[in-house]
């Protein structure tokens, strides 16, 4: 594998701001896509207020897990298969594969969700809107500046669900102050809250959304012990600026559950909760945020899945931008042949990302703690090295549960 040393000079011109701003934005809304609006919709309407502390703990933890991700792929100036390969031979194309399969597989997903938002906006035919949506996708890859128009599509994309959810919570109303105190002492500390913080913590931070920003960076060129302020910054927002969007999501849908709607057993719970807080207009709005979730998630999935393959040969490198858009026209090529992703394979994807990020992640933390020479002669932090291990645990608790559950399928 061919990888590049950290050698990055400091971030100082606004080339480079612009690039951190596209990382941080790349893993966000890599991270909000339509599977996030789907579980953040049913774990309020189950757990209401409560819910918030469900998002304070996974906050934490996805912090913990990407501060540690980001700055070993930063300050090693290397992709994470790049890093696996150098621990132990044979890893790294094992942890390509597992991240490509599942990109792959939830990517049809992603497409899927485009088309949903399409039709809730404007009722374009499923099939026409995830091949329009898909189209948009490859055309940026083919665009000569690829890199910049992704960074500044993305941010776009991730400022517009943002800005529009905020205004799907003032009109829903949430009792704002009810959800502060159970972010703090939640009213039930049951099951059913665990297995929420478990769900939100794969679905932020599991499977090729670990990677999708940290790789940006370091395409980016943004690499090196030297610039590792601002490699703990980017990670850091990437995770507030997901937060952010998991939190007015919540607001949203906690005035429609908390003025008496009840959302449990529906086809479509969110569409429904952004209809009840705002009418016709506000199930267009949701159809505007789905689209802009999922199309962004098929951006990050594909350009973050072929970033896995092209360290394996200088000519998949050189024709990145093409890979990417053929990542693509085969996610949309398979959701026209089959309608949406097979359920069966998305429980056996589901499976497999949650295997990828303790199988990466503890490859990461053996680099901090045993492999200096990789780090370019950087001391890791052992307070930020302890951090990392304690959501490791975590992670592997995520990975026996989806294992768990392929298990019960295949039963």
């Amino acid at each position: 594998m061919s990888g590049t040393k950290g050698t990055g000079a400091p971030v100082r011109r606004a080339a480079g701001r612009s690039a951190l701003l596209g990382a941080v934005f790349l893993m966000a809304t890599s991270a909000i896509g339509p599977g996030f609006i789907t579980q953040t919709t049913e774990f309020t309407a189950t757990l209401g207020a409560a819910f918030a502390f469900a998002i304070v703990v996974s906050i934490l933890i996805d912090i913990a897990v990407q501060l540690n991700l980001w700055r070993v792929i930063g300050v090693a100036g290397r992709r994470a298969q790049e890093l696996a390969e150098q621990v132990l031979p044979g890893a790294g194309y094992l942890l390509a594969a597992l991240v490509v399969f599942g990109g792959l597989v939830f990517n049809v997903g992603n497409v899927a969700g485009t088309a949903l938002g399409l039709d809730a906006l404007a009722g374009i035919d499923v099939k026409i809107g995830g091949a329009v949506s898909a189209l948009i996708a490859v055309g940026i890859f083919a665009s000569k500046r690829a890199g910049i128009a992704m960074d500044r599509i993305i941010i776009a994309l991730g400022v517009v669900m943002i800005a529009m959810t905020l205004y799907a919570a003032f009109a829903s109303n949430p009792p704002v102050g009810e959800a502060m105190r159970n972010a703090v002492l939640p009213e039930e500390l049951g099951s059913p809250m665990f297995v929420a913080i478990v769900t939100i913590v794969g679905g932020t931070v599991g499977g090729y959304i670990t990677y999708a920003g940290a790789h940006r960076l370091l395409d980016s060129g943004i690499t090196g012990p030297e610039n590792v302020k601002e490699i703990t910054r980017a990670s850091v927002t990437g995770i507030i600026v997901t937060g952010v969007m998991r939190v007015v999501l919540f607001l949203a849908v906690l005035g429609v559950v908390a003025g008496g709607v009840s959302l449990a057993g529906l086809d479509n719970a969110p569409a429904a909760a952004f209809q009840h807080a705002a009418g016709e207009f506000g199930l267009r709005l949701f159809g505007v945020i789905m689209w802009a979730a999922a199309i962004s998630s098929v951006i990050g999935a594909s350009y973050t899945s072929v970033s896995f393959v092209t360290s394996f040969h200088p000519w998949l490198e050189r024709n990145r931008s093409w890979l990417v858009a053929g990542f693509i026209v085969i996610s949309a090529a398979l959701y026209l042949m089959l309608g949406q992703a097979p359920a069966q394979l998305l429980i056996m994807a589901g499976a497999l990302n949650g295997l990828i990020l303790p199988i990466g992640f503890a490859i990461m933390l053996w680099v901090a703690a045993r492999r200096r020479d990789l780090l370019n002669g950087y001391r890791y932090p052992r307070w930020l090295l302890a951090l990392g291990v304690a959501a490791w645990l975590v992670s592997v608790y995520i990975a026996w549960q989806a294992l768990s559950g392929l298990s019960a399928l295949w039963s």
